[in-house]
């Protein structure tokens, strides 16, 4: 590739230092620069258009250019740039925020702490755990289980919980005895032969309360859970995992979390996935859509029950000791809060009901592409997993990394999606995707499937085609 010396590709090779990249790779390639959006598609510096197949990174819910976004935040900007919330200060952003976050949330949910991203909010939805146990003369009780193939975020505490190996290689995670990992609610990948779903979930009920037991349950706080796994594969739980999950952490007093971070504000059609799938949490984590990524914000959402004992325990030190600089920023405040009158104001979440079926049955038609073992979503968030033998379920060589190919192979026919742990490619456009738009999605992803079926052919094994 020959880059002209002070081009942005040029300057960005010598100046950014890229999240989730391969950086020598980056040297050769360069960086698919956007320069612009509109609804659901954005172009590159060159002008050529992309339908944005995961909204971002899972969260501009609303598509690009939405003024009403863009007018929120000049006017905060320009009446209360900043302020803290810091030892007794607020804004009327923030306190407004806090009240429509807490009336939207499930119960039993009160008090939202305001943060700057998914990974503060599970890092002080662990702290906020362990302060708890510490109130109540539990201090022994302190290990947080979570799944493999989680993704909670990669701040240090939160990396411990993400259950993926590219997420831990090279930064010496995990370092505790307090975070461990279970089996995730995958029967295509972790079911045995003939298992049945409800035998499937049995099992990982078992396993959950087996590893209580043996623990201890004193030392166990926590679980967390995403009610939709996202960067590990799409993984879609069998509808009564949670209802048996459940039971067994109330049986133990450990607290359930739930990870909203990709799946609450409409993602599975509901408000929360919370909603979709019966959970009950203790603690919830949001950010993303909740200001249709266009500012950064985050809330840990908690229950009167914890926050009662944090109260008390803030008052005997003086003080709870922590929060951070942005947290609670005015601005950010009253792009989410504008954000969630919008979903009121445009019906979203009504719209999102109205076009996942259409979504979910050309999501479901790819099941029977050559290179896609399985095609699983709920709502408006998808993933079809790539395999060298539908048969068999074998997967390809990780080396060979089948699903980047299916994504290099969808970039060229003009859709941007991204691959997943597990081989899979994930696909989360933004909440207000017309019906047209979800067709020329799966039109053009079907094209590149195609065409990576070809790129692929020479990777997959002899027995694959006998």
């Amino acid at each position: 590739m020959t880059l002209l010396p002070n081009s942005l590709a040029a300057r960005d090779i010598a100046h950014v230092l890229h999240p989730y990249t391969d950086l020598r790779l980056h040297e050769e390639r360069g960086p698919l620069v956007i320069a612009e959006g509109r609804g659901v598609r954005v172009r590159d510096a060159e002008g050529r258009e992309y339908i944005e197949g995961l909204a971002g990174l899972w969260c501009v819910s609303l598509g690009w250019g939405e003024m009403r976004l863009v007018e929120a935040a000049a006017r905060q900007m320009q009446r209360l740039a900043y302020i803290q919330t810091f030892s007794h200060r607020s804004s009327e952003p923030v306190i407004e925020l806090a009240s429509r976050l807490v009336a939207l949330a499930p119960k039993p949910l009160t008090k939202a702490m305001f943060v700057n991203s998914g990974s503060e909010a599970v890092d002080t939805a662990i702290k906020l755990v362990w302060y708890y146990f510490n109130a109540r003369g539990l201090p022994q009780k302190k290990r947080i289980l979570a799944r493999r193939r989680a993704y909670h975020g990669v701040t240090v505490a939160a990396g411990h919980l993400t259950g993926l190996a590219y997420a831990r290689a090279g930064f010496d995670l995990p370092m505790t005895d307090r975070f461990f990992h279970l089996t995730p609610p995958t029967l295509y990948r972790e079911g045995l032969p003939g298992e049945s779903e409800e035998d499937f979930i049995d099992r990982l009920a078992s396993e959950l309360e087996t590893t209580i037991r043996v623990l201890g349950p004193e030392t166990v706080a926590a679980f967390i859970a995403e009610p939709v796994m996202g960067a590990g594969g799409v993984i879609v739980p069998p509808a009564n995992y949670f209802a048996r999950i459940q039971p067994i952490l109330r049986r133990y007093g450990v607290l359930m979390i739930a990870d909203e971070v990709i799946c609450g504000f409409g993602r599975t059609g509901q408000v929360w996935g919370c909603d979709t799938y019966g959970i009950e949490p203790d603690l919830l984590t949001c950010a993303k859509q909740l200001s249709s990524g266009y500012l950064p914000i985050g809330a840990v959402l908690i229950s009167q029950e914890i926050y009662e004992t944090l109260a008390d325990f803030s008052h005997q030190h003086g003080m709870l000791g922590m929060g951070y600089t942005y947290g609670g920023h005015p601005v950010a405040a009253a792009v989410a809060l504008r954000t969630l009158e919008i979903y009121e104001e445009d019906r979203v979440f009504d719209h999102v009901r109205q076009v996942a079926p259409r979504f979910q049955e050309r999501l479901r038609r790819l099941g029977d592409h050559e290179l896609v073992g399985e095609a699983r979503g709920v709502g408006l968030i998808g993933g079809i997993e790539i395999v060298a033998d539908k048969a068999t379920r074998r997967a390809f060589d990780p080396a060979v990394k089948a699903a980047g190919k299916v994504v290099e192979a969808c970039e060229r026919h003009g859709l941007l999606l991204r691959p997943l742990a597990g081989d899979v490619v994930g696909i989360c456009p933004p909440l207000v995707i017309r019906e047209s738009d979800i067709d020329e999605l799966f039109d053009r992803l079907e094209r590149a499937l195609d065409e990576a079926a070809e790129v692929l052919a020479g990777a997959r094994p002899a027995a694959a085609g006998g």
